[in-house]
């Protein structure tokens, strides 16, 4: 007999994942600055060297400078993502409609992961884009151009068009698609682990822990698309010919191992921002099920 399957609600599934969204960048975007200018610059020796020289410049703010972009396009990437995690799930239920089990296996959830990853990079690309320039604009010849995230969008579109804002596709697909399969099967993987069997409702500590080590699976094998994808995005345009051409001259020019730049940072904010992102969506879940 096969199991019922339960139901995709749209409308939860788009303000869990914003709720995750908000939630992730505010514990997180202090380390993401770091590992963007350590990505793009060579004048680090290293992480702590990146901080002191980040707060002796501009203050503890600059840890935060950029982060209106992600808080306004991460709260609706989130969304999208985990709308199009819920809704890849539906799809492999859909496409499995004799199975015995509701739940879905971990490599089910993998496949639903990485085709989350697909429609969100219509937000992810260009808000990065936006994101890594306001990151890194002080680094550059000449010094700040942009004054905030709608004036470096109105600046992008006016050089170069939607082709400005969507440069670097590619790598974040790269990056995304293999990443977002690992970011849901480890996230499974761990809370199943976790969760004391028989427990009813939400478990916090099964939650923030699962979604820590989901980010941390994530982001060990993200790192070098995501070195190319800020190298794209920061560099003038016509620097790099694409993907493929911007891995082989950094190799080329800095060695293999400048591909994991950031890679500490990275993994430094991996767990608490994760474990915070997962915990918004849980809790924004667990209220929205008691309204309707």
């Amino acid at each position: 007999m096969a199991a019922e399957a339960p139901k995709m609600d749209q409308i939860k599934s788009l303000l869990g994942g914003g709720a995750a969204g908000v939630a992730t960048v505010l514990a997180g975007h202090p380390f993401d600055t770091l590992k963007v200018r350590l990505q793009t610059s060579n004048n680090y020796k290293g992480l702590a060297d990146c901080f002191k020289q980040t707060i002796a410049k501009d203050g503890l703010l600059g840890l935060y400078r950029g982060m209106a972009s992600p808080l306004v396009g991460v709260t609706p990437m989130f969304a999208l993502s985990f709308w199009s995690y819920d809704l890849g799930c539906q799809m492999v239920r859909d496409f499995t409609p004799n199975r015995t089990k509701k739940d879905l296996t971990l490599t089910e959830y993998a496949i639903a992961g990485g085709f989350s990853a697909i429609p969100t990079t219509i937000v992810t690309t260009p808000m990065e884009r936006v994101k890594v320039i306001l990151q890194t604009q002080d680094q550059s010849v000449g010094g700040k151009k942009y004054t905030g995230m709608g004036d470096a969008a109105a600046g992008m579109w006016r050089e170069g068009g939607i082709r400005s804002l969507y440069r670097g596709t590619i790598a974040t697909l790269a990056r995304d698609i293999p990443g977002s399969a690992a970011y849901f099967w480890a996230y499974e993987a761990v809370y199943r682990a976790l969760k004391p069997a028989g427990e009813e409702g939400l478990s916090v500590g099964s939650v923030l822990f699962a979604g820590g080590m989901a980010g941390v699976a994530m982001w060990s094998i993200a790192i070098p698309p995501d070195v190319i994808k800020s190298r794209i995005q920061s560099a003038p345009a016509g620097t790099y010919k694409g993907f493929v051409d911007c891995g082989v001259k950094i190799i080329a020019q800095e060695g293999p191992t400048a591909l994991f730049k950031g890679l500490g940072p990275a993994l430094l904010r991996a767990f608490p921002a994760n474990a915070a992102g997962f915990l918004g969506r849980a809790g924004m879940m667990e209220v929205l099920h008691r309204l309707w």
